[in-house]
C-alpha cells in the first residue's frame, strides 16, 4: 500500500510531500494561479505518476524477455471538460531499439496494464476522514 503524508502553511499552495519510505517532493500551483511554480502541480503529479509506471513496467517486462529496448520515451498530456465532467489522457509512446512488429505490439499490450493504468481505468473509491486539530 502507498503511503503519503503531505501538509501546507501560509506559502500560497507551496505543498511538501513525503512518503513512508523517506522520499520527499514539492508540489505547487503555476504562478498564474497564484503559486510560485517550485513544483509539479497537483494534475502534473497525477500524469508523471501515469508516467513513470507505464516506463517501469515497459523496461522491467523487455529486461525479463531479453528484448533490446533501449529508451521509452512517454509524452501524456491531461485535459478537463469541466462542462461534461470528463477527463482525457492523451499517451503517445515511442520505443527505441531492435523489436520487431509483435514485440511492439506486446508491449503497448502490457502498457496499459501497467498498475497506475488500471487504477485510473477502473473506479477508485476515495474515503475521507476529518481528524480534530
Amino acid at each position: 500500500m502507498a503511503s503519503i503524508t503531505s501538509s501546507i502553511g501560509k506559502a500560497l499552495y507551496k505543498v511538501d510531500i513525503r512518503s513512508a519510505s523517506g522520499n520527499s517532493i514539492i508540489a505547487d500551483e503555476p504562478e498564474e494561479l497564484g503559486g510560485k511554480d517550485l513544483g509539479f502541480s497537483p494534475t502534473e503529479l497525477l500524469t508523471a505518476s501515469l508516467a513513470a509506471c507505464t516506463s517501469a513496467t515497459l523496461r522491467m517486462y523487455a529486461d525479463r524477455k531479453g528484448w533490446d529496448l533501449q529508451e521509452v520515451k512517454l509524452e501524456i498530456s491531461l485535459s478537463r471538460n469541466n462542462e461534461n465532467n470528463t477527463t482525457t489522457l492523451e499517451r503517445t509512446i515511442t520505443l527505441i531499439g531492435e523489436l520487431e512488429e509483435e514485440q511492439r505490439a506486446r508491449l503497448l499490450d502490457i502498457a496499459n496494464k501497467c498498475p497506475v493504468h488500471k487504477i485510473l481505468t477502473h473506479p477508485i473509491a476515495i474515503n475521507t476522514v476529518l481528524q480534530p486539530a
